[in-house]
């Protein structure tokens, strides 16, 4: 079955839900709407990466926070946010381009992340943290749209309050997220919930002050390690066999510590500097969390008397690494993405221009599941799309 919304051709895809105590055969159906593609390809005129924008619509498309997975596991959809008439959540087809609104009957879905393994995600739908599972059957030719047909679970209700994005622990077994304001309790609080029970355990309590920052997420590689952001010491780590918070790197006076996130062999990627505002560095660290020995895997640069604006150009705001240890992907004010070689450091600029420095949405550059793409917010054509860059296969090759 078709629909017309404004211009744009949709199918209607069957979906079923499954709820606690009713059978996936006596659920109701619902249906997911799925876009015909909008998707551009073009090459970097710089560097000569492909890169595709999976969205031109003039509403705000963005990834999800890079240290998120926005690629099912079997890469089959990125999912990202929009604000366009009837968005939200929404997923792209990675095999033909087609766009599909990601909501229910019941509501909206927001705070999402892609599980580890599967093709499934989670996300909320206002206090319900749901897992759904997909199938996604492409369309066998241009004339009919994609199926992608869901199973949907509730895994728990939490409290109220207001949250981080969910966040899957590398085993599969937990997820987790920050709240603030919870009923009848100060200071905001971590919680851990059981994928398979639904059991919310409050893992964290963080007082009031001196604070609490989010950024919560699991190590990619000890299912027993959870960070998140604190404050006045950024880098905080609680090992949920204990539930002891420590601080791995200690901040001097004045020091930029920021978006952290997990990379390989329990290691965590920061960014910071020494410089204080507003004309700071920021290179690209590697903290090993057990030893607190940290070394620069992409250097940014400090000069007297450089501008913000300019030194921005050569310091890096967000980093990620590949899963496989290969790369590091930072990005910058201006919306350059530059990669560095995981054993070497040696720096690859990916593409560059996505932002005009002192407006619009970070790139928060993020990875696929291979290693071989990165995915960001761009506004290369004046307003944010989700852009895919592919890392040119002869640098991969010559990779120690």
């Amino acid at each position: 079955m078709y629909r017309r919304f404004g211009t744009v051709l949709e199918a209607t895809v069957v979906c079923l839900i499954v709820t606690a105590g009713i059978a996936a055969d006596e659920a109701a159906p619902y249906s997911f709407d799925v876009l015909l593609p909008e998707q551009k390809t073009v090459t970097d005129e710089v560097t000569g990466a492909e890169l595709t924008f999976l969205t031109t619509d003039s509403g705000a498309d963005t990834t999800l926070y890079f240290h998120e997975r926005s690629w099912l596991a079997d890469e089959s959809l990125i999912v990202f946010t929009s604000t366009r008439d009837g968005g939200g959540l929404m997923g792209f087809i990675s095999s033909t381009g087609e766009l599909v609104r990601l909501t229910t009957p019941s509501g909206g879905l927001s705070r999402a992340t892609a599980a580890v393994t599967g093709p499934r995600f989670y996300a909320l739908r206002d206090r319900e943290v749901l897992e759904l599972t997909l199938a996604i059957a492409p369309a066998a030719s241009s004339q009919g749209p994609s199926r992608v047909e869901a199973r949907e679970r509730v895994i728990c209700t939490l409290p109220q309050g207001h949250g981080t994005a969910l966040n899957e622990s590398c085993d599969g077994k937990h997820l987790a997220l920050g709240m603030s304001d919870v009923a009848n309790e100060t200071g905001p609080v971590i919680l851990m919930i059981d994928v398979a029970s639904g059991t919310i355990t409050t893992l964290v309590r963080i007082p009031a002050e001196p604070g609490y920052g989010g950024h919560v997420q699991w190590s990619r590689t000890n299912p027993n390690l959870l960070s998140f952001a604190g404050r006045p010491q950024r880098l905080q780590v609680v090992d949920i066999r204990d539930g002891k918070v420590r601080t791995p790197y200690v901040q001097g006076e004045n020091e930029l510590v920021t978006h952290e996130s997990w990379w390989v062999d329990d290691q965590m990627l920061f960014c910071g500097g020494t410089h204080p505002k507003p004309a700071e560095d920021s290179h690209v660290k590697v903290l090993n969390v057990y030893t607190g020995e940290v070394r620069v895997a992409g250097p940014g640069a400090w000069w007297a008397g450089g501008s913000a604006e300019a030194l921005a150009k050569v310091n890096w705001w967000h980093a990620a690494g590949s899963e496989d240890g290969k790369w590091v992907a930072a990005d910058n004010w201006h919306g350059d993405i530059m990669l560095f070689e995981g054993k070497t450091t040696r720096p690859h600029l990916l593409t560059g221009g996505h932002r005009t420095y002192g407006s619009g949405d970070h790139p928060h550059v993020g990875w696929d599941r291979k290693g071989e793409k990165v995915v960001f917010t761009s506004h290369r054509f004046g307003n944010p799309d989700v852009c895919v860059a592919r890392i040119p296969s002869a640098w991969r090759d010559t990779l120690p």
